[in-house]
């Protein structure tokens, strides 16, 4: 997909990856934050403003976007967006790569997703969750890896995963490489991934590295469960 208006709240590593990523994809990006007129942030987005990304605040990203990316901590994500407004989120395309984690390492979202709170807290919106099961850098560099990696698309609307699913692609996931997983209800494995996810990093000593689901070869004959 080209020539979007992609909004991305949260200027954090996972934002900036994204942005910069976007942009060299042909995107029109800008990026939200609560301080954007912030001299130290600014000297900090300096890569990103020089590629082309514009630096605003959280109204004026959402209020840019065609897909509003939420990259901001799981904690915070609600809060946030009721700031922007329920009225100014309507009908957007919020794609949701956040994970919330509690001070002692446990997740803030136990029971649920975070993707099926800000579905809830903003029913004019189509909220699709992805993303959230790689690395910041994986996210953009799929082909780092040693080998082909599944990524997940969670949501209720059918256009909206669509336009999430080209621009997954556009970071270099091969189509066949995003597996929908169905409504936003499965962001929860998603999300709870990220208890799995650390303990691969500690075993392996890094975060750069992907899953794969693996399907029974054709005419295999597997057990049955």
């Amino acid at each position: 997909m080209s020539g979007m208006r992609i909004g991305i709240l949260g200027t954090g590593n996972v934002g900036r990856a994204l942005a910069s990523a976007w942009a060299r994809a042909g995107h029109e990006v800008v990026i939200g934050s609560r301080r954007p007129d912030d001299r130290e942030l600014r000297a900090e987005l300096e890569e990103l403003t020089a590629a082309g990304v514009r630096i605003d605040g959280s109204a004026g990203a959402a209020a840019h976007a065609e897909v509003l990316v939420n990259a901001t901590p799981g904690t915070e994500s609600v809060a946030l967006l009721t700031t922007v407004g329920a009225p100014a989120l309507a009908g957007r395309i919020i794609l949701d790569v956040g994970v919330g984690f509690l001070e002692d390492g446990t997740l803030s979202h136990p029971v649920v997703s975070l993707g099926e709170e800000i579905q809830r807290a903003f029913p004019g919106t189509r909220v699709v969750k992805t993303l959230a099961t790689v690395d910041r850098k994986v996210m953009v560099a799929p082909h780092s890896l040693a080998g082909p990696g599944t990524v997940f698309l969670s949501g209720e609307d059918a256009t909206a995963k669509k336009v999430v699913r080209g621009l997954v692609t556009d970071l270099g996931w091969s189509d066949d490489a995003v597996l929908d997983l169905g409504g936003i209800a499965t962001a929860r494995g998603q999300e709870h991934f990220a208890l799995l996810f650390i303990g691969i990093a500690q075993a392996t000593g890094t975060y750069e590295f992907g899953i794969r689901v693996v399907l029974p070869a054709p005419g295999g004959n597997g057990p049955d469960h």
